[in-house]
């Protein structure tokens, strides 16, 4: 069984969040409706069509009291309803005109809600709550689906995030001193400072607005392009999100005419390095050194485009 402490924490927690959105207010967004009656046509407004049997089965609802709400509603003019086919015993609710227009005046309400409260963090902060957010979603909630990932370019504060996460990673998982950090921000900055875009991009990995993942290709001249700053988050692991990253490196590098691509990573590095082996990188250099406080061993790896 769980620590108590962990139960009561978890309890604590639900207290909060329950008081956050005001959830049990008698009137839920200052609206008219309860949190259930708001959650009742939430969900039939976001059917096209659904039957009473499946708002009882999938908000758990006693069948009279959701019967009582229903009632309500087709006196208001929100709902109107048709016999299920599939079950003579049940029927089928869709929204009215008039009952859209309140559907949408609730989500309006609730995006208000969580962006005055987004509004008074700190640059970056709503995105570590959305992160959390998903992260209990997904260790609880068996049926729960990851947030697909997207891959965009890069933005104002994207370089920042890259530095941070990759400094904070490194020194957790390796034990690299604050020179790595600094290498990190050094080659970002570059970056930044001297970017163009006809031979340069930057690609961020992103899953329900988080950025969990980035790589960067920066012109090394002479034809030679520079695959830099390889990172997938811990929380997109197996997503096959890295290779993904180095296959828009190799495509763009090919697009704009480089000859060659070339990187620089540490042979302890085994993920990446597996990424870059199936990918055609040839191993051309290594050496061991202590940049970064452990001894390891750095190699450099080439494509031939």
């Amino acid at each position: 069984m769980p620590d108590t402490a962990l139960i009561e924490t978890a309890r604590d927690f639900n207290r909060f969040y329950t008081n956050f959105l005001g959830l049990l207010n008698k009137a839920y967004l200052d609206s008219p409706y309860t949190l259930t009656g708001a959650r009742i046509l939430f969900e039939i407004g976001s059917h096209d069509g659904i039957s009473a049997t499946a708002l009882v089965r999938d908000l758990h609802l006693d069948p009279a009291y959701l019967s009582r709400i229903l009632k309500r509603f087709r006196a208001e003019g929100l709902i109107e309803t048709s016999p299920d086919p599939a079950d003579l015993r049940s029927q089928i609710i869709t929204v009215t005109e008039r009952g859209y227009t309140q559907f949408e005046e609730l989500g309006r309400r609730a995006n208000a809600q969580i962006a005055a409260r987004f509004d008074n963090l700190a640059t970056g902060e709503p995105q570590a709550v959305v992160s959390a957010m998903d992260t209990i979603r997904t260790l609880l909630d068996p049926a729960a689906k990851p947030a697909p990932a997207v891959i965009r370019a890069h933005r104002a504060g994207d370089i920042g995030w890259i530095v941070q996460s990759q400094g904070r990673f490194y020194a957790e998982e390796y034990g690299w001193d604050l020179r790595f950090e600094a290498l990190v921000a050094e080659v970002a900055g570059k970056f930044l400072a001297n970017f163009d875009p006809e031979k340069e991009y930057c690609w961020i990995a992103e899953r329900g607005g988080v950025n969990v993942g980035s790589v960067l290709v920066a012109n090394g001249g002479d034809g030679v392009a520079k695959l830099r700053l390889l990172y997938v988050d811990k929380a997109a692991r197996g997503l096959g999100l890295g290779k993904l990253l180095v296959d828009e490196c190799i495509r763009f590098c090919r697009q704009k005419g480089y000859r060659e691509l070339s990187l620089w990573t540490n042979d302890m590095l085994e993920t990446a390095r597996a990424i870059y082996i199936k990918a055609g990188f040839r191993l051309v250099s290594e050496e061991r050194h202590r940049m970064f406080g452990p001894e390891t061993n750095g190699q450099t790896w080439v494509l031939t485009l």
